[in-house]
């Protein structure tokens, strides 16, 4: 009876986790019927629009769902078609998942068969009191079964982990790619709107969430599904009037879980939302970190940082306190059970209605019950995650750009450089109120260099955005040798195209990296074509003054050099590629005398040859150029040479009083 006692104890330890069997039992029952609509349309900044008053729901449990329940009932339910959209991404590993369940299927046996065992050998005991030889004999044959089959499931569980994390850590690399391929792909105007950090959360975080819940978190479920199904069959066939009592408290437990299921989909989109912000405020502050510091703002920003965090940890309370209040409930219902499963098993064993073994079995199943039931909960939870995860990163996926990154048309004639924009009509689409182009035309021909001067915010830089078909204008067209740049493929457009711009962004790796970034094949770029890009470029001797020459790292954004060195080498990334067209946007403006002579020398000697669309604001390269064009109020106001708009009043001659064109003059 010693070993009974302890059984019965171990029992009352674990049964309290019985009773989140019938809350996942119903919990799955109900899983269809919340089947309701999961917002696609969501933003990824999330904003709370209060709904519709929930319906009948009571006590202090349901007011602490109640304050989410607008927000839950505007997202509903599990959607099936999501669902099988996020199951779909298991097909490739299928074999290898196949085989993972197989694996499980046996491990679970082995682990269900431990209390029907343990009833045995407690019956082997109590019978065989007065023939302890022959108890000992069963004993030993039953252990030794016991024994290889346990090595069995032992063996059958390595598989299964195995399987399933590899399986898990490939489906997250493939989403990966593909969200970060379906990110490269959107144009310029979507990325306008979007913070880095959101961005860089969806390819990380929630990446991970949903292949988690592909791989272990199915594992998990499943394991812990075989177990619940096993176990109440097992339960029954102990003694169905036993089971039935368990089961009694099914009902009142599922209207419980429905209300926390859904207080969880919604607590934890917000989460999700919440935690991207928190991101974005890291990522911005950190990539400008010298800005910060520059200011002496670390106080202000420790502050911002804080303030967002804590709006996550307000988030958890709320999520804490709905859990801590949900668990304490189930396991006094459980406990509750234990009582009566415990008295009513005890009248039985007394009136020889069920033996001592089988009531050892019965709640040692009604344990492993417990604990999985325990898993299929965390199982739930994870899935309503990795939805709402999975929900944004469809919205990535789906999403088709307005602007393709290869396809078109591909002229078979020798490029000429001929560049017109006609009647172009332009706005932003982040600033769709405010009008930056209104019927522009300009044209520029082969081999001649056009600087496009004019105030601040009047749109210059747009231009080249244009030429590069970062964005598409309302109306109008951009042409390159007669072909309207929508008809060519955008790909082709850029390879024909070398850009420079004020403040050029170089990646942290090597300068020879960063340079043959420009190339179309960099593997056929030989070093002879490196060396003398970069001495047209002014690059090759400073790149000889470094220790580690070409293979010197620049450090993030190219902090490792001076913005004269950074400019050259962007000149020479723009050159390796030998581009017909050169766009050069206020290429000098930034750098002090020195560095803009060497830039200067090194434009002076690329441009030749090249149709050139300069953006300028230094004399220099005003009166060196071959057409002067006023940008002014969306349009093209005045256009000709140097000598000639400076002899007469007009547009061109204000900006040179009140800029600062005549004081640069080198």
């Amino acid at each position: 009876m010693y070993m009974y006692s302890m059984i019965v104890t171990s029992h009352n330890l674990s049964k309290s986790f019985k009773h989140l069997k019938f809350f996942n039992n119903n919990f799955r029952r109900t899983f269809s019927n919340m089947s309701q609509k999961i917002n696609q349309s969501k933003t990824y900044i999330s904003v709370e629009i209060p709904e519709a008053k929930p319906s009948n729901s009571k006590g202090v449990f349901s007011r602490i769902f109640r304050r989410n329940k607008p927000e839950t009932k505007k997202e509903g339910g599990i959607k099936k078609s999501e669902l099988k959209r996020l199951f779909s991404l298991a097909k490739p590993e299928k074999w290898k998942l196949v085989s993972a369940i197989g694996f499980l299927v046996v491990s679970s046996t082995v682990t269900m068969a431990i209390p029907f065992s343990l009833g045995k050998i407690l019956d082997i005991i109590y019978v065989g009191e007065k023939d302890i030889d022959a108890a000992r004999t069963k004993l030993n044959q039953v252990c030794g079964v016991l024994l290889g089959v346990f090595v069995l499931g032992a063996i059958c569980n390595f598989a299964r982990v195995y399987l399933m994390s590899t399986a898990g850590y490939r489906m997250t690399n493939a989403l990966r790619r593909q969200v970060f391929s379906s990110i490269l792909k959107q144009e310029q105007g979507w990325f306008d709107v979007r913070p880095t950090g959101e961005l860089v959360n969806r390819l990380s975080a929630d990446t991970q969430i949903v292949g988690s819940a592909l791989s272990q978190n199915i594992s998990d479920g499943l394991r812990s599904l075989v177990m619940v199904c096993s176990g109440t069959g097992m339960m029954f066939y102990m003694s169905p009037e036993l089971a039935c009592v368990g089961l009694a408290i099914v009902p009142p437990v599922a209207v419980v879980a429905v209300i926390y299921g859904r207080f969880v989909r919604g607590i934890s989109r917000k989460l999700q939302d919440s935690l991207a912000d928190t991101t974005k405020v890291a990522e911005e502050r950190i990539s400008n970190v010298r800005t910060v510091k520059s200011f002496a703002q670390e106080p202000k920003e420790f502050v911002t940082y804080n303030t967002s965090i804590d709006r996550v940890l307000q988030l958890c309370y709320k999520e804490a306190k709905a859990r801590a209040l949900f668990y304490g409930m189930v396991g006094f219902s459980g406990h509750i059970i234990i009582i009566s499963v415990l008295y009513y098993g005890g009248v039985m064993v007394s009136s020889n209605t069920i033996t001592v073994g089988n009531l050892s079995s019965f709640l040692l199943y009604a344990a492993y019950i417990g604990v999985s039931v325990g898993g299929l909960s965390s199982f739930y939870s994870d899935l309503n995650k990795s939805l709402g995860a999975a929900t944004r990163i469809w919205e990535i996926i789906d999403r088709e750009p307005s602007i393709p990154i290869q396809g078109g048309s591909i002229p078979m004639s020798v490029l000429e450089g001929h560049i017109q924009f006609k009647s172009i009509e332009f706005n932003y689409p982040s600033r769709t109120d405010i009008d930056i182009f209104k019927n522009l035309n300009l044209d520029i021909k082969p081999g001649q260099t056009v600087a496009v001067v004019g105030p601040s915010g009047s749109g210059k830089s747009t231009l080249g955005a244009l030429l590069l078909r970062l964005y598409d204008p309302a109306s109008g067209g951009v042409f390159l040798d007669n072909h309207n740049i929508k008809d060519l493929d955008p790909a082709w457009l850029k390879r024909h195209i070398g850009t420079v711009s004020q403040e050029p962004i170089l990646f942290s790796c090597s300068i020879k990296e960063n340079i043959l970034y420009g190339a179309e094949e960099p593997d056929k770029i030989t070093d002879e074509d490196l060396v003398k890009v970069c001495k047209e470029a002014n690059v090759y001797e400073f790149v000889q003054q470094l220790p580690e020459g070409f293979d010197t790292v620049v450090g993030e954004r190219g902090v490792m050099l001076s913005g004269g060195q950074k400019q050259r080498v962007a000149i020479a990334r723009a050159l390796i590629k030998d581009p017909k067209i050169l766009l050069l946007d206020e290429a000098t403006s930034a750098l002090d005398s020195q560095s803009e002579h060497f830039v200067q020398e090194a434009l002076e000697r690329v441009m030749k040859g090249r149709t050139v669309l300069t953006i300028a604001h230094r004399l220099s390269t005003i009166q060196n150029a071959d057409t002067i064009a006023v940008l002014k109020n969306g349009q093209i106001v005045e256009q000709g040479k140097y000598d000639e708009l400076v002899l007469h009043d007009g547009a061109f001659k204000e900006l040179i009083k009140h800029q600062t064109f005549m004081q640069v003059n080198d």
